[in-house]
């Protein structure tokens, strides 16, 4: 950690201790009430928040379980627009996105899902008005007018439709309200950024209430594009979106009530560019360390492709291929209904929903100039969701017991059409990067590999380098006692089929790849549940809970890929070249001209198939809550919680076929319909255990817990520089067979995560508050880590830093604090704001392969907002300041597609395995950069 962020932490953490401070940003029930007109921030914090997280309104430090509420005001202070937003206020939480905003990743605890495969569900579900939204990233759109954010931390599962290991973020808008009312708001700000908002809600006859609230917002992109002479062409990472949602309240009589929800998301954006932030080529130094060569050899070809490398990655200055610009659209719509029925003795609740999620993100997928590898229009992903799920809860026993039963169904259609394409320079780069070789020092010069790269002298080095291929194997095969004639004869032969390899491999033609690849799945749930609390006394509560789920998920799917070098290189004398080992650096050429020609299994070879598969499974999860109150202001509680989410596939034909024991690569022959057991997953699994405490009075509270779980068959989703490889991580007790394998006696937790969570409040005076929290959890992984169940499939080798090591995107330390303070302004009514926030994370490693290079320093991320206010809120001037100290910091990193040597050469991490070098690219998706503006709002 810096000595800034040492200096961060130090007097974060004293505000948040001396204040007494937390990240429960309440506010009292009385302002949700109907027909409540809006009140100052101050006025309305005393009290607890009302939260459902147990499907029964109560206050926060009633409920026995680890939960963040943060309400309106605080929302609107601290300027949420989406749950992104919320990594200000609730410590253990974490919210980034990568390559579009679909595929965001939440993270509680340190545990969380990587967002950029669709195939996997998060281990933190999003659900906005009791509606599960399919994956994190719906959550990054726009919310309207919301009146409260829930992040319960921990598995969640018998109670909300859908299961959650790690936690659950749930999202309640506003409803409709049976006083007249209308609002709206303008904002202006840096990076020409406009949004509009507003809602009018009210009565249209006896007993139905309507509301309609929308947004639209535009800004320029946080990235410029550049050109190579570096004049600006563009940007990207913008935003151009709107959101509206229409909302019916209908309440007959106190016994029924109608809730129905209509919602539209469109989104038409430039997202998302990548700068690169690590581009030497090092090697290691005598006693630890590395000294940097001369040059990159990769950065060398790419440049003589157009490329260039910015020095400061947050100049934010990209340069990508002409007319491969960066698209993300998207159309996410629902509807809802609920119902509640109070028959007296017992209430039933049901939610109906449907929902269509579709987004296009397409464009260029090597995020430098030269044209390597694109994604085509025609890329999109859709979920088609349909959930219905139905409560019934009361009472009995006088009231000792609070029953709930309950039911769920859900019924999920994922399409996903992902086009990867070969540009018109990747068959140059793959013969050069190949050429230059993996060793300590480049086979060429920079100069020569500029000019390979951009087709000066391909052909001659091509030439060259088989001439060198036939003379080192002739007196090679010569040594070995092979007559000179019959050695000749062998490496001419050999030689040859390697030259004609990369000269096929140079020569692949612009646009190969997929035409049109469809995977489908479709996922049927369903679940019974229940959760009853025994009053054993009036301040001694039991809880349980029991949750059975089965799932069933079909797969299919179809490809149209051309391909036909790979074919021609399969069919060729490479694989047996490739395959034997006395050829040494001879079969290391032809594997990689197979590798880089059938790069992720593209081959029209694929056309033939047909794959169909199915995964079906039954869980049982739970808890038990143990809570006492030995007085009135103060809640004790233990807890033990089962947790489950559901196994899947793997939505990446690079992956089809590698099963982790593969003695020669999948990529060496042509695929079959047997493989497509190879892109299978299995359900990830939790047990955890809590303990804790609430203490509330009028001026102040606080809430402490402890937590530990653990996770066998953690779904782990990592990009290696050239696909997504999926695993399920475990354990092992006893030590590693020569294989590194263990029996399936010896497979125990493979990631444990464990810490202690504090939040805090106080109001020492009249319209002034201070929160904040603090979250240390380290969630590491165990020393011995196996790919499987069973303990018979291998760590794969890019996850070699896992075993014993602290997860990704999971800072062990983390405190937050904020403070709003509204005096009034004589006696007209008017008030002043006065609010800030920030938040401190320690170090931590934004790549899931935990390479060096990935590492995140701690950081400090501070926000405020000023304004003016008139009476009872009725219009408002405020200015305000995101990141207002221009915190630079990544959200992710990631190996730069194909750009390394080798997957052997790609990290300094390797240099204790005997790696000669490592010039591996790595590229960053960056976090925003300082925004400020200023903001109108008024309301009648």
């Amino acid at each position: 950690m810096t000595d800034k962020s040492l200096w961060a932490s130090a007097a974060i953490v004293a505000l948040a201790m001396s204040a007494v401070a937390g990240a429960s940003a309440a506010q009292a029930q009385d302002a949700m009430q109907d027909g409540a007109a809006p009140q100052p921030v101050a006025d309305d914090l005393g009290a607890n928040i009302i939260v459902t997280a147990t499907r029964r309104a109560s206050p926060l430090s009633d409920v026995p379980i680890a939960v963040s509420a943060v309400g309106a005001a605080a929302m609107q202070n601290s300027g949420a627009s989406d749950i992104r937003t919320l990594n200000q206020l609730a410590p253990s939480l974490l919210v980034s996105s990568t390559g579009s905003e679909a595929n965001a990743s939440a993270r509680i605890r340190g545990i969380g899902t990587v967002g950029d495969n669709p195939g996997l569900e998060s281990s933190v579900a999003v659900f906005i008005d009791g509606v599960y939204r399919s994956r994190t990233g719906s959550g990054l759109n726009e919310l309207g007018e919301i009146e409260r954010v829930e992040v319960l931390r921990g598995p969640q599962g018998t109670l909300f439709g859908r299961n959650a290991s790690a936690g659950l973020i749930n999202i309640i808008s506003k409803a409709p309200e049976n006083t007249f009312h209308a609002k709206g708001e303008i904002t202006y700000g840096n990076y020409d950024y406009w949004r509009l908002s507003g809602r009018v809600t009210g009565p249209i006859a006896e007993g139905i209430a309507l509301s309609l609230d929308g947004v639209w917002s535009k800004r320029d992109g946080f990235y410029k594009l550049v050109d190579g002479a570096g004049a600006t062409v563009g940007d990207t990472n913008d935003r151009d979106r709107y959101f509206v949602r229409g909302q019916a309240l209908i309440e007959p009589n106190d016994a029924l009530s109608i809730r129905l929800i209509g919602d539209y998301t469109n989104r038409d954006e430039s997202c998302c560019g990548a700068a690169y932030i690590e581009s030497r080529e090092r090697r290691p130094a005598a006693g630890g360390g590395y000294t940097d060569a001369p040059f990159n050899r990769i950065a060398a070809i790419l440049a003589g492709q157009g490329s260039v490398i910015p020095a400061d990655p947050y100049d934010r200055e990209l340069v990508t291929t002409p007319g491969r610009d960066y698209v993300s659209k998207l159309k996410d719509w629902g509807v809802s209904g609920e119902i509640n029925y109070d028959f007296g003795g017992a209430k039933l609740t049901s939610i109906t929903a449907y929902r269509d999620y579709k987004s296009r993100d397409y464009g260029d997928y090597d995020y430098n100039r030269a044209d390597l590898l694109y994604r085509d229009p025609n890329t999109y992903r859709q979920f088609k969701t349909f959930t219905q799920e139905l409560r019934l809860q009361g009472s009995a026993f006088a009231d000792k017991l609070d029953w709930l039963v309950g039911g769920y169904y859900a019924n999920e259609r994922l399409t996903l059409q992902d086009n990867i394409r070969f540009g018109a320079d990747y068959g140059r780069f793959a013969a050069c990067r190949l050429m230059a070789g993996a060793s300590v020092n480049s086979n060429f010069t920079a100069p020569q590999l500029a000019a390979c790269g951009s087709g000066l002298a391909t052909q001659p080095l091509i030439n060259g380098t088989q001439a060198n291929l036939n003379a080192g194997l002739t007196a090679a095969l010569i040594a070995r006692g092979v007559p000179a004639p019959i050695a000749a004869a062998q490496a001419g032969a050999i030689s040859t089929g390697l030259g004609n390899g990369l000269r096929a491999l140079s020569a692949i033609p612009s646009g190969t790849g997929d035409v049109a690849s469809l995977y489908r799945q479709k996922s049927e749930n369903w679940a019974l549940f229940t959760h009853n609390i025994v009053h054993i006394t009036n301040r001694l509560d039991l809880t349980l809970g029991l949750r059975y789920t089965h799932e069933s998920k079909r797969f299919s799917a179809d490809f149209n890929n051309n391909n036909a070098t790979c074919a021609a290189l399969q069919a060729s004398g490479l694989p047996g070249i490739a395959t034997n080992p006395a050829l040494g650096s001879a079969a290391t050429l032809a594997g990689g001209i197979l590798t880089l020609g059938c790069l992720g299994n593209a081959s029209t070879g694929l056309n033939a198939l047909d794959l169909n598969d199915k995964i079906s499974d039954g869980e049982f999860s739970g808890t038990a809550v143990l809570s006492w109150k030995p007085i009135d202001e103060l809640l004790l509680y233990g807890s033990y919680s089962k947790g489950y989410k559901a196994g899947g596939y793997n939505l990446d034909r690079f992956q089809l076929g590698s099963t982790g024991l593969n003695a020669i690569p999948a990529v060496f022959s042509p695929r079959t319909n047997a493989d497509v057991a190879s892109l299978r997953f299995a359900a990830e699994k939790v047990d955890s255990f809590e303990v804790g405490l609430k203490f509330a009075q009028p001026k102040w509270s606080v809430n402490i817990a402890a937590f530990r779980q653990e996770f066998k068959n953690f779904q782990l989703n990592t990009f290696n520089g050239t696909s997504f490889v999926v695993q399920n991580i475990n354990g092992c007790d006893g030590a590693l067979s020569a294989a590194r394998t263990c029996d399936s006696g010896d497979v125990g937790p493979g990631l444990i995560s464990q810490g202690v969570e504090l939040e805090a409040s106080v109001t020492p005076a009249r319209n002034f508050r201070v929160s904040g929290g603090a979250t240390y959890a380290r969630a590491k992984f165990a020393n011995r880590l196996v790919g499987s169940g069973d303990g018979s499939v291998p760590l794969d080798t890019a996850l070699f830093l896992l075993p014993g090591s602290i997860n990704s995107n999971a800072p062990q330390l983390v405190t937050t604090a904020s403070m709003a303070w509204t005096p009034d302004i004589g006696a007209s009514g008017l008030s002043a704001l006065f609010y800030v926030d920030g938040r401190m994370t320690s170090d931590y490693n934004t790549g899931s392969d935990l390479f060096p290079e990935k590492r995140q320093d701690g950081y400090a991320i501070v926000n405020a907002r000023v304004g003016i206010r008139g009476a009872d809120q009725r219009w408002a001037v405020e200015f305000w300041g995101q990141n207002i100290f221009n915190q630079n910091y990544t959200q992710v990193a990631f190996s730069s597609p194909l750009q390394s040597s080798s997957p052997g050469t790609s990290t300094t991490g390797q240099f204790g395995q005997g790696a000669p070098m490592a010039n591996q690219l790595i590229s960053a998706y960056l976090a925003e950069p300082r925004t400020y503006g200023i903001t109108l709002r008024g309301s009648f």
